[in-house]
């Protein structure tokens, strides 16, 4: 799942202030994505650790919380755990929570598959600024949608408009070959007018 692309890197942050043990990671951390779906270290002290901050409302315990349970750190995977966790942070506006949601519709993960609430959850996290992660990703998966047409008009414009706020040159090259010039204009002054309306705190 893209999830464990965003997770490698953000792991070991929020894990750092826990008083439990850690596991520590000797590769680099944008080629751990494979490690951390089978990190079998977690502890029933760090599944406790995380559901007791969860339980008190901390949207990023509730984030890592869906997380462990949708990658099985805890045992099992448990998508119906994910996705309540998750569900639970993405209300409290944690754009990683309502990327991650927006991945298990989008790939019918748990939930029955529903492009229109995939697309729902890529733009509760794609709005977000400054971009810490979730945002981006949101931003790319929406413009991914927009491309395809799935859940959502098939529109080039809006696809390229997402694709240039992540940056994504790939994305953004494909896109740029399949409009026409006005299109690329208006796309551009779209993503523009976006960053003015959202600008960087």
């Amino acid at each position: 799942m893209k999830l464990q692309i965003l997770i490698s890197w953000l792991l070991i942050p929020f894990f750092a202030p826990l008083s439990v043990a850690t596991p520590q990671r000797s590769q680099p951390t944008h080629a751990a994505s494979s490690s951390v779906s089978r990190h079998s270290n977690w502890t029933e002290a760090d599944r406790t650790t995380l559901l007791v901050r969860a339980r008190h409302g901390d949207a990023g315990a509730q984030f890592w919380l869906g997380t462990g349970y949708e990658l099985g750190w805890f045992g099992k995977a448990d998508f119906k755990e994910a996705l309540r966790w998750w569900r639970k942070a993405a209300t409290h506006g944690d754009p990683d929570a309502q990327n991650a949601l927006g991945q298990m519709y989008e790939d019918g993960e748990g939930v029955r598959q529903n492009y229109v609430f995939a697309a729902k959850w890529y733009r509760k996290a794609a709005e977000h600024v400054p971009d810490l992660g979730g945002a981006g990703q949101g931003r790319n998966n929406l413009g991914q949608l927009y491309m395809d047409g799935l859940g959502v008009p098939k529109d080039f414009v809006q696809a390229y408009m997402w694709f240039r706020l992540t940056n994504s040159e790939e994305n953004l090259s494909y896109a740029k070959s399949q409009m026409t010039r006005a299109q690329v204009f208006e796309a551009e002054r779209m993503a523009a007018e976006w960053k003015v309306h959202h600008p960087e705190r």
